[in-house]
């Protein structure tokens, strides 16, 4: 009896860009929710930091556990979250594994953005994320960061979602013709 190596399920890749914009779209929504439920005082802030853990974990593990692998950032665009090994969505352990590796690299972000004006240094707290998800450039099979590698994870295009991309794309174009 012969083991002959399985291929590997094929799903379409997303492009580094579109990836990006996700994950802008859901820090961004986090971030405004925790940086008005908290102080305007200078230094990190732990309320702050409590409503973003929160919102994090609610936006990107609870939304997308029960949403077929889109948070809102990911629906936005057209991707979802799938497990490399069954091609489903994520158990929660997964996810949390997932989304607390990321999330605290975009925790950190957030704090830097708090700090930047009064200590310029802030800004290295950006190179834990940087370094998390500029893995992903280096796979050229799979794409995964880091956090993708940890929880055995993959964003994957889907039919399901708003375009927002291409809607963009198409409003430009009509622009750039009436500016004509």
């Amino acid at each position: 009896m012969t083991i002959e190596p399985v291929s590997p399920k094929y799903y379409p890749k997303v492009e580094f860009v579109r990836r990006g914009m996700a994950l802008g779209i859901d820090f961004l929504s986090v971030w405004l929710v925790s940086s008005i439920l908290g102080s305007s005082a200078l230094g990190i802030q732990f309320v702050q930091i409590l409503v973003f853990v929160i919102g994090w974990l609610v936006l990107r593990v609870i939304v997308p556990y029960s949403n077929q692998g889109q948070s809102l950032g990911r629906f936005a665009f057209d991707m979802k979250l799938l497990e490399v090994q069954r091609g489903k969505v994520p158990d929660l352990e997964a996810l949390l594994k997932r989304e607390g590796i990321v999330g605290l690299g975009a925790l950190l972000v957030s704090i830097a953005l708090g700090n930047i004006i009064s200590n310029f240094t802030a800004i290295l707290l950006l190179i834990p994320l940087a370094i998390d998800c500029g893995a992903a450039f280096s796979d050229t099979q799979r794409r995964q960061a880091l956090h993708d590698r940890a929880s055995k994870t993959m964003i994957v295009s889907s039919r399901r979602g708003y375009s927002l991309d291409i809607k963009v794309k198409r409003l430009v174009e009509k622009l750039r013709r009436n500016v004509e």
